[in-house]
């Protein structure tokens, strides 16, 4: 536990570990002992002689273990006003300041309870009352004890509020950086899963489309002695290898960097695009555009890069619009339309022993894979006007936002 924390939970009247400090604690015990020993030397009687030591010793117990312990300090300098404020009528100047600054700091403490400090200051001021009254000492000296000691009340309760409020602000500050503190751990975990996550879908699907393959050109070359067709075969695999090996490359080269919002990611991937297939690419973004997490960002980013990917080869200089959609409050959807049909011999996906398969290791079943980590659904296929239209929705609550 840090000194900060520690200091939270165990309020202080002063800060002892000042340099200063102690040079107040000694004024004050100067100040207390010196007209102490002068009702001493007047030769007075002995329970007021013992009450007035035994005051003091208490204000000396309260200095040695305010730092340790500041519930037994409190209660030392409760019996220290209380004792002093009994010989008021006897002691008089002594007894009223021994009294007074010690229930003055009292009711500044933070430790003790409100309950406590009023009782212990109604106390003081009936027993300064009784002791003046039954005493032949003149009334003045109850008259001057009394505001003497409500002064330093009130000042040691102005006090007491303050080092409350900072008591409060201190233990607020903590509960702030273990909340950053926390907030950081689990965005790094966030961060880790995404990593996991990106390579997975990597390795996963290449690796497995290429044992795919070679299998099948195995069972050719073992069974059915088909050296041409398992030869496609193995051609096939030699490209599973390039674009997952490329695959790896971008997903390596994205992690390295900072995730940039969607709708710049999905503008610079039409760049890209434009650049390298030479085809028209526009991206439009409707609602107001919000935070997303981590996760989400990658899996739209990825969907509308197979997207792109699956035009160029199957319907290649078809102009292509690409839609962000944030007007749902639920969730966010990205449309991938290109303007031509894929021939049905070269559709995005075949079927591999009944399994749903794509030359290039993803696929539409690799995109749906990647949008269920995020709890997110994809459609794809003709609209209805002569184009193709992928369409991802991915479910966003304000708390998953950052």
């Amino acid at each position: 536990m840090t000194t900060d924390a520690r200091s939270a939970r165990t309020p202080r009247f002063m800060d002892h570990y000042s340099s200063t400090w102690w040079i107040a604690e000694l004024l004050s015990t100067l100040l207390l002992a010196w007209p102490l020993f002068a009702v001493l030397r007047q030769g007075p009687p002995l329970w007021i002689s013992a009450a007035l030591v035994t005051s003091m010793g208490c204000w000396v117990a309260f200095l040695g273990a305010e730092r340790y312990s500041p519930r037994f300090a409190t209660t030392a300098l409760a019996v220290c006003s209380v004792l002093s404020s009994a010989t008021v009528g006897t002691a008089q100047g002594a007894a009223i300041i021994i009294a007074a600054v010690s229930v003055g700091i009292l009711a500044s403490h933070p430790t003790p309870s409100a309950r406590l400090i009023t009782g212990v200051c109604a106390l003081d001021i009936t027993l300064i009352s009784t002791s003046v009254l039954a005493s032949e000492t003149s009334p003045l000296v109850l008259l001057s004890a009394i505001p003497v000691m409500l002064v330093l009340i009130l000042l040691g309760l102005s006090r007491r509020q303050y080092q409350i409020h900072a008591q409060r602000t201190a233990q607020l500050l903590e509960e702030l950086r273990q909340a950053q503190q926390a907030q950081t751990r689990a965005a790094a975990l966030d961060e880790r899963a995404r990593i996991a996550r990106q390579m997975h879908d990597v390795l996963a699907h290449s690796l497995g489309g290429l044992g795919m393959q070679l299998e099948v050109a195995e069972a050719l070359l073992s069974d059915q002695e088909d050296p041409a067709t398992a030869l496609q075969h193995v051609r096939r695999s030699r490209r599973l290898a390039a674009d997952g090996l490329a695959e790896a490359r971008n997903a390596v080269a994205a992690l390295r960097r900072d995730i940039p919002s969607l709708p710049e990611a999905l503008a610079e991937l039409a760049d890209n695009h434009r650049h390298d297939q030479h085809t028209d690419v526009s991206v439009h973004t409707t609602g107001t555009g919000r935070s997303l997490p981590s996760g989400v960002t990658v899996s739209l980013l990825d969907t509308a890069r197979e997207a792109l990917t699956n035009a160029a080869k199957h319907a290649p200089g078809a102009a292509i619009a690409i839609t962000l959609d944030y007007e749902a409050a639920s969730f966010i959807r990205l449309r991938v339309h290109n303007a031509g049909v894929p021939d049905p011999a070269e559709s995005p996906t075949t079927l591999d022993n009944g399994r749903e398969h794509r030359d290039d290791g993803f696929g539409l079943t690799g995109m749906r894979e990647r949008l269920a980590l995020v709890d997110g659904g994809l459609t794809a296929g003709p609209d209805g006007t002569g184009g193709w239209l992928v369409t991802a929705d991915v479910p966003v609550t304000e708390g998953s936002c950052r």
